[in-house]
Formats: structure tokens, sequence, C-alpha cells
């Protein structure tokens, strides 16, 4: 259990066994603790590295709400890669998770060995599609604002952890669950590292979403959780671990 200084935010991470590594990032209200049965399932032949991004968990809650983003998110994830003295590492994360691992291929593809995408979707190319969810982002910040702690809400993954204040997550709603460009979903025809898609076979709101990436994304895997929503590694752990295994142990070098 550590902490890194981001010019005057506070990132908590955890890193766990030895092996080639693998960055854990967790969903939108959530924490490190949502990837505990990944960190005892893996850590044995695995480094497992996971964190609690900016606004959630033991990290910092900055009050200026211009020190949240996905620029800053990538920059975090790319600095706890450098306190573990990791260059390369397989960026795996679950909902707003995965979207920032694909951020985080964008701006650091060299140190992507392969790509875990996990409940989770690569935006909108429609602007009308791209401001109808801006606009949920934004509602729930609000409510966060009035209502305090009591307004977090979400599926499994976000009981499992706590956080420092209700300001932490409405400036993450507003600076990194909001999207201000198509540069994700854009950015999939690029990606030429290993890529595994899972998504819960309930998860109504991003099976779309993972036929689209698997298709976009050259020689991607897709595979389907049965039973399981949207916190598709907490509603069937065994078939969830089974598949990411898999997966792992199958990469090259």
């Amino acid at each position: 259990m550590s902490t890194i200084d981001r010019d005057g935010v506070e990132i908590y991470y955890e890193a766990h066994g030895n092996g080639p590594a693998v960055l854990l990032s967790h969903g939108y209200g959530a924490t490190c603790r949502m990837w505990d049965a990944q960190v005892a399932a893996f850590a044995d032949r695995y480094r497992i590295i996971t964190w609690d991004m900016r606004g959630h968990g033991k990290s910092g809650d900055p009050a200026d709400p211009t020190l949240y983003s996905q620029a800053l998110t990538v920059g975090d994830m790319a600095a706890v890669l450098d306190s573990c003295g990791v260059e390369t590492a397989v960026i795996g994360g679950l909902s707003l998770g995965g979207v920032m691992s694909l951020g985080f291929h964008i701006a650091h593809p060299a140190r992507v060995r392969a790509l875990l995408l996990c409940d989770t979707g690569p935006g909108f190319r429609n602007p009308d599609a791209r401001a109808a969810w801006n606009e949920r982002a934004l509602a729930r910040a609000r409510e966060l604002e009035e209502n305090g702690l009591d307004a977090s809400r979400g599926g499994g993954e976000t009981r499992l952890g706590t956080h420092r204040s209700a300001r932490g997550l409405a400036g993450a709603a507003r600076g990194m669950l909001t999207q201000f460009d198509d540069s994700l979903i854009r950015s999939l025809p690029t990606i030429r590292v290993p890529t595994l898609v899972l998504v819960g076979s309930q998860d109504t709101n991003f099976l779309g979403a993972a036929d689209y990436m698997t298709a976009k994304i050259a020689g991607a895997r897709k595979v389907v959780i049965d039973g399981a929503g949207h916190a598709s590694n907490l509603d069937q752990p065994a078939t969830f671990n089974q598949a990411v295994g898999e997966f792992l142990d199958g990469l090259p070098g």
C-alpha cells in the first residue's frame, strides 16, 4: 500500500505479487477494493497493481474542478507504473476504468502489453449521444453536491470501498465521466496489442459496445460472462477469472 504525490493530489495504489505487471482500474464510484478477488486469483504469478482514481477511495479529492480529467487520470496511471518500476503492463479496467485504459493506450501505446476491457465502451461518435451522456454525468455530480455521499449509488462494485468526500466523486463525474470528443472510438482500429473484451450477459447497456470494440480492434477476443451484470468480476468471479487467466497466460513473451 503506497501513495504518490501528483502535484499536490495524493494517489493511492497497491501492488501485489510478482511476475508480469497488470494494472487494473476501477469503475466510477468504486475503489481498488473491487479487484480483491482478482488479486487473490493472480498474484501468485502476476504483479497485480490496483489503485484509487482521484476523487475516489483513499486518493485525494481536490476542491479545484480543473484537477479532474481523463488526461490527468491517464497521467496518474503512468505515474503509478513509474512508482512500481514498471515500463510495460497489461492495462485493464471496468467501466470508467476501461475508458481510461483506452485513453492510456492513446497516450502511451508503447507501455501497453495488452488490453483488458471489462463492461465498458469507447464513448460516442455522435455529438448528440455524447451530450446526453454528459448531462447524466453532470446530474450525478449535482446530486452528490446537494445530498452528499448518501447520493452515491451504483452496482455492487461501488459498495466495496469508502470515499473521502462527495466533492471528490462529484469532481470525477464532471471531469472524468464526461466526454468531449470521439478520440477513444476513433482509436480502436489503431490498437495492435492483444485485447480481451469482457461483458456480463445482463449488462445490457454495454453489450453493443462490446460487440463494436471487438469488431474494430484487430484480433480482439470477446467473452460474455453468463449471468453477470455490469460488475462481471464480482457477479461471476470464477468465470471471469477463468477467462482472464486464459488470456493472461496465453500472452506472448
